[in-house]
């Protein structure tokens, strides 16, 4: 879509994993290999459908609903979780640009995942993004509901003082962008190439293929 956000914009908020940190590859690669040995077997294009963007806790759930209680899941997931972040984690490319270029511009940032903070200042501080966001971060658990309702993206914009129209949100999941515009809120997705465009497409929403596109499409230049 071509279509923009509308002027001036007074906060960007950010998602992380797969907008901040090039972590949803990893993740999902996990994910998949941990749950087919529990004995549902899911390729990783069922896990990108059915937990992309959603948290830790909903997947749970649904792993416990269909195999039964799995007590050493949390501990069994972050060990294979953090020990592939340490090995492989990047930061996906051009954010930390699109970053200082907003700062430079005086347009204010923060960060809404549906990451824990433990999670966040791990993957932030392994690819050298925690400083340059550091106050700003927000985490799904400090709302009562995750994405795709608008709870957590509200809650940051009111942090930070930002109307809600006056904010984007950067993001690359189907719920996610469901809750940048269930927030009211245009949504800025970012086509990694693990979703299909169409599932992120739609009203409020520009599709960007780099982050290098993202400062000139929030300052309207």
């Amino acid at each position: 879509m071509t279509a923009r956000p509308p002027a001036p914009i007074e906060l960007v908020v950010f998602d992380c994993d797969g907008v901040l940190v090039d972590s949803e590859r990893l993740a999902i690669r996990i994910e998949s290999r941990l749950i087919t040995e529990l004995g549902w077997p899911l390729t990783e294009a069922d896990v990108v459908d059915r937990f992309v963007g959603r948290t830790d806790a909903y997947m749970r759930g649904e792993i416990e609903a269909r195999v039964g209680p799995v007590p050493d899941w949390q501990e069994r997931y972050e060990t294979a979780l953090h020990a592939a972040f340490r090995a492989e984690l990047e930061p996906v490319a051009g954010v930390a640009d699109a970053i200082d270029a907003l700062h430079a511009a005086g347009v204010a940032t923060c960060v809404a995942s549906s990451g824990t903070h433990d999670k966040m200042r791990l993957t932030l501080g392994l690819t050298g993004l925690h400083d340059r966001v550091d106050g700003r971060i927000h985490s799904t658990t400090e709302v009562a509901n995750g994405k795709p309702a608008p709870d957590l993206f509200l809650h940051a914009a009111a942090q930070r003082g930002a109307a809600p129209e006056r904010c984007v949100v950067v993001e690359d999941s189907p719920s996610g962008v469901a809750a940048a515009r269930a927030a009211g809120m245009w949504c800025v997705a970012y086509v990694s190439g693990l979703i299909p465009e169409d599932r992120l497409a739609g009203e409020r929403t520009t599709l960007i293929r780099s982050m290098a596109e993202l400062p000139a499409l929030v300052l309207g230049r």
